[in-house]
């Protein structure tokens, strides 16, 4: 294996300690993904540097004009505050002629938009709840033909449960119209209203540039919720390790027939190609009663900390920890951007 000289371009408030020795769980949550990465990175052997991002690109140029590391290991999430301007980081590097791990920008671009993608689903004929978007500055008159309540509401653009909460279930016009104007006033994007599905919670990890793998099925279970609360991932079920406890949040594979882990292994591999997605993403998904999939996102560059559904559905199929970030960093080197064509 040929050892690479590698940058790591991180948050800078996510920038870890190189010992997490004394720290609490909830300390280390916050930068975990970061920390396992880099350590892993060093335990492959590479040469692994880490920067941390501002909103400015300034001490990333100034790492690539110092370093000139074979590749970037991509870990932003935003920039400037905005799901959608990690797409802009990323075509930076292609203009640049930056190799780079993760998802392409017209992927990040067509997946991060929400409502754009289940447009593009619906080209597709992909099952997805319809919807409908409200832009900020703009009010909800009623309820689109065609729609019935309840109704699920959350940003367009942002990533990580940013603005769910319970009350994101809305079931008349005037908990549509006060959750709409959460979105916009607290989160600052657009509001995408969509029908509520109640059924399983269902995710697959897609791996690949032209030829692609998936994992195993996992499925979210909240072991202990109260009954009567919906099973959905709330900003504080992502983020709030005692209440992950409380309500014992836990993920594994899915007991599904044969048939079924077929079809939708098959409709995520559609999905990643519809989308123009590269490098590795997580396809979400719910089953109803009747066992019909709807997709709900696709998620390019997810969470790759160590233990989470991601990189734990992969060791299923033989992909140790230390493997799966080694086979991302080789399909960043393998991708082919427009400036190589």
């Amino acid at each position: 294996m040929k050892k690479l000289r590698v940058l790591v371009a991180m948050h800078e408030d996510l920038v870890p300690p190189d010992s997490l020795e004394g720290l609490a769980e909830e300390e280390i949550y916050q930068f975990k993904l970061e920390y396992d990465v880099l350590a892993t990175l060093g335990q492959l052997g590479h040469e692994v540097h880490g920067v941390g991002m501002p909103d400015d690109l300034g001490p990333l140029r100034s790492a690539l004009e110092e370093l000139r590391p074979h590749l970037v290991f991509n870990l932003l999430t935003h920039f400037h505050d905005a799901g959608v301007y990690d797409s802009a980081v990323v075509s930076w590097f292609e203009l640049k002629k930056q190799a780079y791990t993760g998802c392409n920008p017209r992927g990040l671009l067509l997946a991060n938009d929400k409502a754009l993608a289940k447009k593009l689903f619906s080209y597709h004929r992909v099952r997805a709840p319809r919807f409908f978007n409200v832009p900020r500055k703009h009010k909800v008159r009623g309820l689109p033909s065609g729609l019935e309540f309840p109704l699920f509401v959350k940003s367009t653009s942002e990533h990580a449960s940013v603005g769910i909460a319970q009350a994101s279930i809305v079931r008349d016009v005037d908990q549509l119209r006060e959750r709409v104007e959460f979105i916009h006033r607290k989160v600052g994007t657009a509001a995408l209203c969509e029908e509520y599905i109640v059924g399983r919670e269902l995710t697959i990890g897609v791996l690949g540039n032209q030829r692609l793998e998936t994992s195993p099925i996992f499925e979210v279970f909240m072991e202990s919720l109260p009954e009567g609360t919906p099973n959905i991932f709330t900003s504080r079920v992502k983020w709030d390790t005692a209440y992950q406890k409380k309500i014992g949040l836990r993920t594994g594979p899915a007991e599904l027939s044969a048939a079924k882990q077929s079809e939708i292994a098959r409709l995520a591999k559609r999905i990643y190609r519809a989308l123009g997605l590269s490098g590795y993403a997580r396809i979400d998904m719910r089953m109803d009663a009747d066992e019909r999939v709807w997709i709900l996102e696709a998620n390019p560059n997810p969470d790759l900390c160590f233990g989470e559904d991601f990189s734990e559905s992969f060791e299923l199929v033989g992909y140790s920890y230390p493997e799966l970030v080694q086979k991302i960093l080789n399909l960043g080197r393998g991708y082919l951007p427009p400036w190589k064509g």
